[in-house]
């Protein structure tokens, strides 16, 4: 009976714990399939119900708001909304370190994907905290992000000479050890870009350019990820994150890592499978297919590309980043994945 009474008592405090808060929360794309499937759920309607009414979410999205993807991590660190979600690479002006978070051509698959990412969590959370005031709750991924065209290729030795809209700076710095130019446009813009020559190809997640109707005003997928997996980081501002209870700090963070990132990342790889299908007809496709032609990547594609990375691109960022976050990086994430870079 006194045990009984014990777990009561302690059920009890923990509800007591949690107040009622209405969360302001900004989410990654609308119309992409990450926002729809997985944040848009959790914020409405799993968060909600694993609090049992007491913890709420107002939540749009950066570009519903009008606003820049490089500017959400900025305005969540001085309160303009408690919650913030975009692709990490939108942030990499603000702090170079954070350009190693989504290195590209090292994993081709979700399974190391995740680990890289896991190996870098504790370097993103230094970054967040330093430089955003904001605290890291997640991690999440776009599937593998791949080189769509409208122009003529048949390998990866095509896109040298191509302006090619990079997802990143760090694909962007890959490109060009590739031969091509990489231009800046915003995800929003690049059908029109594609469609009046402004680029010749544009890199994004297979599903993102499924989606967003890529396929309309391209003719080529190259399924190569060179852009590599384009995580999205869940962030909450910090004066907010330790307002809260603890019992509401654990219950966000256990109720994300369970219901938002683990089935992000679950669907990843299959998704890019099905997304391929879906844009060239080649395998099986739940929804419409689309006619692109499906330029195969031979291992010498592979290869190439991998050297251009260990050889140009990481000694790129190391310098910009600096010794002490290349040291890490080495440790870290460069330790999982075999990989050295030199220190400048």
């Amino acid at each position: 009976m006194k045990r009984q009474l014990v777990i009561i008592g302690s059920a009890l405090l923990g509800t007591a714990a949690i107040a009622d808060q209405e969360l302001s929360v900004v989410g990654s794309w609308s119309g992409l399939p990450l926002h729809k499937q997985y944040e848009a759920p959790f914020w409405n309607e799993t968060l909600p119900a694993a609090s049992e009414g007491r913890i709420t979410a107002n939540l749009t999205t950066h570009d519903q708001m009008g606003i820049q993807g490089s500017d959400v991590y900025r305005m969540l660190g001085t309160g303009v909304f408690d919650v913030g979600m975009t692709v990490a690479d939108y942030a990499v002006s603000d702090s170079p370190a954070l350009e190693s978070l989504d290195v590209p051509m090292i994993a081709n698959d979700a399974t190391s994907a995740k680990a890289m990412v896991d190996a870098a969590r504790p370097m993103v959370d230094d970054i967040y905290a330093d430089v955003f005031n904001a605290k890291v709750l997640g991690i999440a991924p776009y599937p593998p992000q791949v080189v769509f065209c409208n122009a003529d290729i048949a390998s990866l030795a095509d896109l040298e000479g191509k302006k090619i809209r990079a997802s990143g700076r760090m694909t962007g710095k890959l490109l060009e050890a590739l031969g091509a130019e990489a231009v800046n446009v915003s995800f929003g813009e690049v059908p029109g870009a594609l469609q009046r020559g402004v680029v010749d190809c544009a890199v994004t997640g297979a599903g993102s350019g499924y989606s967003a109707g890529w396929w309309e005003v391209s003719t080529h997928l190259l399924p190569i990820p060179l852009g590599g997996w384009d995580p999205v980081v869940t962030a909450m501002n910090m004066d907010k994150w330790n307002s809260l209870s603890s019992a509401e700090q654990t219950l966000i963070e256990e109720q994300i890592a369970s219901e938002l990132e683990a089935p992000a990342w679950e669907s990843a790889q299959t998704a890019l499978t099905t997304d391929i299908a879906c844009l060239t007809g080649n395998g099986e496709c739940s929804g419409e297919t689309r006619d692109m032609v499906l330029v195969e990547a031979t291992e010498a594609d592979m290869q190439t590309a991998r050297d251009a990375l260990v050889n140009t691109v990481l000694p790129d960022w190391a310098e910009r980043a600096g010794e002490d976050w290349t040291q890490r990086w080495n440790e870290s994430v460069g330790k999982t994945v075999g990989i050295t870079v030199e220190t400048p």
